[in-house]
């Protein structure tokens, strides 16, 4: 299909039952900032969404086509679990047993007792890095994940939950490294992108760089609970998610090529809308699609089971939930644009910075992917990739239920 709205064409393929997300789609060009963007959704295993459009860069003018990678920011945890998962499958990781099994110079400072899946689901305690990091620290693997390993927790393990917004990366990435070798960019593309042939990338090859999309940025919603926060205790440690990171949210940051081919686990995938939705597209099934299985159905319960919630996150200042690496719903729609997040009752994945996200719903037998380069406010989802998900789900036969999520 190929349509306009407000001058900007937009391409690919719509399923006639799905015209909802294609109306939703041109109208965030028309009417919500969108610059450039791409959705693309699974269902019952066969692609009915692959849609693009605008630029991937506003000075070149550079049109957005179905290959155009975006900076995926934090719907790169989800990726990151899948690999994780993959190793707990294999016997290769207990979620049960304490990080220091397999990383022992972890096991220091009152992070004995901290467990895999206290790392997976946000209650590890280590949300920041307490100590001032250098620029450009996010670059240098052994530095960054050497301080997490000397550090004390904020919190006793276990008792509480805070959003690990980049530290959880590194702690899955390192664990990783030492079970298998391999380093988390290495693992997911041997274990998942090929396999799946799915376009996603931590740390992206030069060789690839000419796809990219240009990361544009909205100023920070001085509503958000978070960002509110912030403005009345400068000094508060949760801060330090945004100021203690060594620079890396600077525009020349994100859009250098240094970071670019670095492997920012949290934060730095780097990724296309159908590749994303392609990666959870089987766990949305049973594990496999196209012949191919990604995991044992008996995986997926861990997967979509809460591990972790409460009405106030430690760090983020709204209402989260967690499963083991994932994320489900979170936040309200009455928090305001930024602050929501509303999948289906047992859907998982996880939203990024500036409002991509990449989840499956079994329920649905669905699997979504959204990524844009505009990156809009607060810490979920806005406007433009929630009205998506809603449509989607609308011409599913799905409504809003009274715990925030869609539900029969």
């Amino acid at each position: 299909m190929s349509r306009a709205s407000a001058g900007v064409r937009v391409d690919g393929y719509c399923h006639s039952r799905f015209e909802a997300v294609a109306e939703e789609f041109s109208k965030n060009f028309a009417e919500h900032g969108e610059i450039g963007a791409a959705v693309s959704i699974y269902l019952e295993g066969e692609c009915v969404v692959d849609l693009w459009g605008g630029v991937a860069d506003q000075v070149s003018a550079r049109p957005w086509t179905r290959d155009t990678l975006a900076v995926a920011f934090s719907s790169t945890k989800g990726l990151v679990a899948i690999c994780m998962h993959l190793l707990i499958q294999r016997g290769l990781l207990d979620p049960d047993a304490p990080v220091g099994r397999y990383w022992p110079e972890f096991a220091c400072n009152g992070k004995e007792g901290i467990t895999v899946a206290m790392v997976l689901a946000h209650q590890a305690g280590l949300p920041v890095w307490q100590q001032t990091l250098p620029a450009g620290a996010l670059l240098d693997w052994d530095l960054v994940t050497g301080q997490l390993a000397a550090e004390q927790p904020l919190w006793e393990p276990g008792t509480q939950h805070g959003y690990h917004a980049v530290t959880i990366g590194y702690l899955e990435g390192e664990l990783v490294r030492r079970v298998t070798g391999k380093s988390i960019g290495e693992y997911l593309r041997a274990e998942v992108a090929v396999p799946l042939a799915a376009d996603i990338w931590i740390g992206c090859p030069r060789e690839e760089h000419h796809r990219i999309a240009t990361s544009y940025f909205a100023d920070p919603n001085p509503q958000s609970p978070f960002f509110a926060k912030l403005a009345r205790e400068p000094d508060w440690v949760g801060a330090k998610l945004i100021n203690n990171i060594g620079g890396d949210l600077a525009p020349a940051s994100i859009n250098g090529a240094a970071r670019r081919s670095a492997e920012i686990p949290a934060a730095g995938g780097i990724v296309t809308a159908h590749g994303l939705a392609r990666a959870y597209a089987p766990l949305s099934l049973d594990g496999s699609i196209d012949g191919i299985r990604l995991f044992d159905e008996d995986m997926l319960p861990l997967m979509r089971t809460t591990r972790s919630a409460s009405s106030m996150d430690t760090m983020l200042r709204i209402p989260t939930t967690f499963t083991l690496g994932f994320s489900k719903s979170w936040g309200a729609y009455a928090l305001g644009e930024g602050e929501h997040v509303i999948l289906g009752e047992n859907a998982f994945g996880t939203p990024g910075f500036g409002g991509s996200i990449g989840f499956a719903d079994g329920d649905a037998r669905l699997a979504f992917g959204y990524v844009m380069n505009f990156h809009g406010p607060g810490v979920g989802l806005n406007r433009r990739g929630q009205s998506l998900i809603d449509a989607t789900y609308r011409t599913l036969g799905f409504r809003p239920g009274r715990t925030n999520a869609w539900v029969r």
